[in-house]
Order: C-alpha cells, then sequence, then structure tokens
C-alpha cells in the first residue's frame, strides 16, 4: 500500500470515530485535538495533514457526508481536493486528486460537484441573516479563517524583525493597522514577542468592536462577562495607566488566564471583580456568550451542532446579563453590548427588547464603521469585507 493510500485509510478511520458526534458534540475541537493526540503513530506534519482534512470535511460536511456510506472513495477524493493547499497537505492532494481542475470560486466548486453552496449552511439560519447567504459571504463562510494579531507595542520593529527571522510574513490590516495578519503557518505562541506581551492573538473583526467606540484615557470600564480577556486587554490599552478596568466572569479558570496575559503585556491597569457596583462605570461592555454563528468559518462545527432552540436560549441569556450589568453604568455612561453571532435573535432584536425597557438608554452612533451599515439598533461586522470572524455591536448611552 502506498503512503497515500495508507493516508487515505487513516483518515476514514478518524472520520468514523467523529462521525457520531459532529450533529451534537458543540466541544468537538477538544475531542479532534484528543483524538489526533493520542495516535502515538503521528509525527507533527500527520496531525496538521489529517486536522485540515477533518476541518476541511466539516466545513463541507453536505457535500462529503453522504458519500461516506456509498461511495467512501468519492468522499476521500472530494475532501482532498476542497482541502487548502499547504505544504502538509500538498502531497496527499497530488496523489489523491490530480486529476480534478482547481477552481479559484465556490460557485465553480459546487458546479463542479453539481451541488449547492447554500447546502453549506443550515437552511433554518436564512432566516436569522439573509447576507450571510449571499456568494461574497458564502465565499468567505467556506475559506480558511486567516490567523490575526492585535498589537500590544507602539513599536513593532521587534516583532518584525523577528517574524523576518522565522521567514512569516505578515500584513498589516488595511481598516487597521494595530492588526496583522500572519500570511504563513506559524505558531505565534513560541515567540519571543508572544512572551514579552508585545502581540496577542485576536480576530480582527473582534479588535473591530472596541474601534467602533470613543474611549477616552483615565475612564473606568468593566469587561462584565470578560473571559480569558482578549478583550479586556484591548480596554486596558485604550483607557491608558490613569484609567482601570475591571473583569467579571463566573469562571475562575478564564480570569486566571487573563491575568496570566495581563502580566505578560505589563499592563497594570486591571482588576477582577466579583461584584461590579452600580452606576459606577464611565463603560460598561457585555461581550455576551452566544450562539457562535459568527465564528462558524473558525469553528465550522458548529453549524451543524447549533439550532434555533440553542439560540432562543443563549438570547434569553444576552437578556439577562444586559438588564443586569445597565445597573452599573452610570449617568452620561455607555453600555456595549457585542456577540459573535450573525442571528438578529441575539442582536437586533436584544437591542430593541432593551431599549423598550430601558427608556434612559438610546443607541449611539459608532465612531468608526469599517464600511459597514450602521443600524438604528447596532452595526453587524459580516466576515467578506475584512476577512474576519463575524460580529454585532451596540453602544447605548445613558442619559
Amino acid at each position: 500500500m502506498s503512503v497515500v493510500s495508507s493516508q487515505q485509510q487513516v483518515f476514514l478511520r478518524l472520520l468514523g470515530k467523529l462521525r457520531p458526534r459532529w450533529h451534537q458534540d458543540l466541544a468537538l475541537p477538544a475531542q479532534i485535538q484528543r483524538m489526533l493526540g493520542g495516535e502515538r503513530s503521528f509525527g507533527s506534519r500527520d496531525r496538521r495533514l489529517y486536522r485540515e482534512l477533518i476541518y476541511t470535511t466539516l466545513r463541507y460536511l453536505p457535500w462529503i457526508e453522504p458519500c461516506l456510506d456509498r461511495d467512501p472513495a468519492r468522499a476521500i477524493k472530494v475532501a482532498a481536493w476542497l482541502a487548502a493547499d499547504t505544504r502538509d497537505t500538498r502531497a496527499y492532494r497530488a496523489g489523491t486528486c490530480a486529476d480534478w481542475p482547481g477552481l479559484p470560486s465556490l460557485a465553480a466548486r459546487a458546479e463542479f460537484l453539481n451541488a449547492s453552496a447554500a447546502d453549506l449552511l443550515p437552511a433554518w439560519f436564512r432566516d436569522h441573516c439573509p447576507a450571510v447567504f449571499t456568494p461574497r459571504e458564502l465565499e468567505a463562510q467556506l475559506a480558511r479563517a486567516p490567523l490575526w494579531l492585535r498589537l500590544q507595542t507602539a513599536d513593532p520593529a521587534a516583532i518584525a524583525e523577528e517574524f523576518s527571522a522565522l521567514d512569516w510574513r505578515t500584513q498589516p490590516a488595511p481598516a487597521l493597522g494595530s492588526a496583522w495578519r500572519v500570511l504563513d503557518e506559524a505558531d505565534v505562541t513560541k515567540t519571543d514577542a508572544y512572551a514579552a506581551g508585545r502581540i496577542e492573538v485576536q480576530d480582527l473583526g473582534s479588535q473591530m468592536v472596541l474601534e467602533t467606540l470613543r474611549i477616552t484615557p483615565g475612564e473606568r470600564w468593566l469587561d462584565a462577562c470578560a473571559g480569558a480577556g482578549g478583550k479586556t486587554l484591548q480596554l486596558s490599552q485604550k483607557v491608558g495607566p490613569a484609567g482601570l478596568v475591571e473583569a467579571h466572569d463566573t469562571r475562575p479558570a478564564a480570569l486566571d488566564e487573563l491575568l496570566e496575559r495581563a502580566e505578560r503585556a505589563g499592563l497594570e491597569n486591571i482588576r477582577i471583580t466579583a461584584q461590579p457596583a452600580a452606576g459606577r462605570y464611565a463603560g460598561v461592555l457585555v461581550d455576551a456568550p452566544c450562539s457562535g454563528s459568527g465564528t462558524w468559518r473558525r469553528s465550522p462545527h458548529l453549524k451543524w451542532t447549533t439550532t434555533p432552540a440553542l439560540v432562543a436560549e443563549r438570547a434569553r441569556l444576552q437578556r439577562t446579563l444586559l438588564d443586569r450589568f445597565a445597573a452599573c453604568v452610570q449617568p452620561g455612561g455607555r453600555l456595549v453590548y457585542a456577540t459573535c453571532s450573525l442571528s438578529h435573535v441575539e442582536n437586533e432584536d436584544i437591542i430593541t427588547a432593551f431599549l423598550a425597557a430601558h427608556h434612559d438608554f438610546g443607541v449611539e452612533a459608532p465612531a468608526q464603521i469599517f464600511g459597514f451599515e450602521a443600524r438604528p439598533d447596532g452595526l453587524t461586522i459580516l466576515p467578506a469585507r475584512h476577512d474576519t470572524d463575524g460580529f454585532f455591536t451596540a453602544a447605548l448611552r445613558r442619559r
């Protein structure tokens, strides 16, 4: 048996392990990591190959899954053909699908396979976000999500020098110069720049959320759903040494990671709070837990595990959180709502319901819109325009 034939059989075996889970396991990426890590015969290149093939399968599941039973050889070929052409996949792809044409667009690939591009997103989601079903957005949804960095230094020369020595290419985002896209396969967490806190991994769309605001140095902010602190650190830089960011979350492990990241970056204006005070903050960020539909290109398993019932459940939680933390905003301050969802149920509908119940708040126009349409009920960041994840944000000023 050739090397490629052996790899094909291993790939099918791995899919067989995952298949019972991929329509129901929200934590599937952790399962994939454990599975690949548990294969003692695998080297790092093997893991990268199979990871790419598995995630390609999840990304294009309606095109591949039906073949697994009736024609496994075709399933193997389709997955290889749709996978990214990297140094780890190149030989495998050449040995599996070299006789198929390289086609530049999703529409062309769909036509070649006699398939529908619209099938690659859940049909029920069309009512939640029609925009994501347009050809340009569908194309973005099926592309690999890029690696974006946020610079935490005013002098990026040392970062550029280190990356150049590693033969890593980067490109500043045209819309936001403090965000760099890494153009090569790279583990930035093993660099001096990361160890010194000069960079953080953060999607460009996530960075844009706070860039839509005018934040004054010296302000006191609450990050009410801080998690591991990506936006907390960004807030910390914006309010500066004279300001303060208090971070709150119900997950102690996430807050421990936040503090570790803050220490690495040398940020001393971040505090953990278990009981945020009423009426105390110039700004309160509620980066609410959500269904994650804005991250489907990065976490494609969520397309097949998310349901309308889950979206409704998250929306109830979001409304509760927004009501609760609104009390923490001082008069004249802002309540900033954000999600990584593209569903109006978790976004515009939440803002509409909140404003109907809280007449002392009103929507504030964003300082930057990055080419998107600012609506009366918030700003949606769609993935295609800037090659980002999807986000929603609205700033609500307390009168």
